[in-house]
């Protein structure tokens, strides 16, 4: 198996010996692999799973709050896990808006337009950072909303309403061009007009892949403690839809829709920010990042994991509090 681990912080003489312990248990668990890999044509052989290595050897990194990616190869069974560990809220939100800058500036290099999406909640205040900002060239952008609930664009819980005083007027005034809702409180009607506006997309905006999903070059994801990412809950038909590009979630209360996980997964970068704690989640989400990232878990269980092998994880300490334990 080939195995990568990227260091990207200052490390103290301590935090060397811990890094360069945890790197020894890969190094050994790799080889360990590669001796399976070699006896993988015997009848009836199954390799050990090796997958919680990715996230231990990460953890070694919080005292410093540094960055740490690994990369098992095919044979051995570990799926990447990209995780930046930032000190607070604030850092989180300038971890996040760095992101977004490098990303437009290598899309509008590569192709002349930066295509992405957004989520609600929290990550809507961490984007004000990039309110007014002139490093990027908002009329070569597209952005899309991950989820956005069946209400009036006027509304005061519609997720466009929020991110107008935010950031989004600012965009938009430099010529930002955002994939609308209609407004309508009709959350199957609302799809059916998503899903139809993001494959009208020109290809040089946001090309399709070979399953006709469309690649976003950047896809911000949100988090809540259940797992849920979008509109994507637990143990919903929503999780396990692989043709739509959009669903419907309909609720008595909140009627919303949701970009799939097949969109989500095709988008060629995607993050996933969480941090701080809040009237909603008190607690922070250490439970739920620790699940998403570490359990034993399928993506109707906790729709996070689904992102595990394919997102780079910005948290905060509190987030990152219960990773390796």
């Amino acid at each position: 198996a080939r195995l990568r681990v990227r260091i990207c912080f200052p490390c103290s003489s301590s935090h060397i010996v811990m890094i360069s312990r945890a790197i020894l248990l890969v190094i050994a668990a790799s080889s360990v692999a590669d001796a399976a890999s070699s006896r993988s044509g015997a009848a009836g052989f199954v390799p050990a799973p090796l997958s919680p290595l990715s996230t231990s050897v990460v953890s070694a990194a919080r005292a410093s709050g540094g960055r740490m990616g690994l990369r098992g190869g095919a044979a051995s069974g570990l799926r990447m896990a990209d995780i930046k560990i930032c000190k607070d809220v604030d850092s989180v939100g300038k971890a996040l808006c760095e992101v977004v800058e490098e990303s437009a500036k290598k899309a509008m290099e590569e192709k002349g337009h930066f295509a992405f999406t957004i989520p609600g909640g929290s990550i809507l205040k961490m984007l004000s950072g990039l309110k007014g900002d002139s490093s990027i060239d908002w009329s070569k952008a597209t952005m899309a909303w991950v989820n956005h609930r069946a209400v009036p664009l006027d509304d005061e819980t519609s997720t466009d309403f929020k991110a107008q005083s935010l950031f989004l007027k600012s965009w938009e005034e430099q010529g930002l061009n955002v994939i609308k809702l209609t407004g309508s409180t009709d959350a199957v009607k609302e799809e059916e007009a998503y899903a139809k506006a993001l494959k009208s997309l020109p290809s040089d905006v946001c090309p399709p892949n070979a399953d006709g999903v469309p690649m976003f070059d950047l896809s911000l994801i949100g988090m809540g403690t259940d797992g849920h990412i979008g509109s994507l809950y637990p143990d919903t038909p929503a999780t396990a839809e692989r043709e739509k590009l959009v669903v419907s979630v309909v609720k008595p209360a909140s009627s919303s829709i949701s970009l799939s996980l097949p969109v989500m997964l095709a988008s060629k970068r995607v993050v996933v920010a969480s941090a701080g704690k809040s009237d909603k989640y008190p607690l922070g989400k250490a439970e739920g990042v620790k699940r998403a990232l570490e359990g034993d878990e399928t993506t109707s269980s906790f729709p996070a994991s689904a992102l595990r092998g394919k997102a780079l994880w910005i948290l905060d300490e509190d987030s990152a509090a219960l990773l390796g334990k």
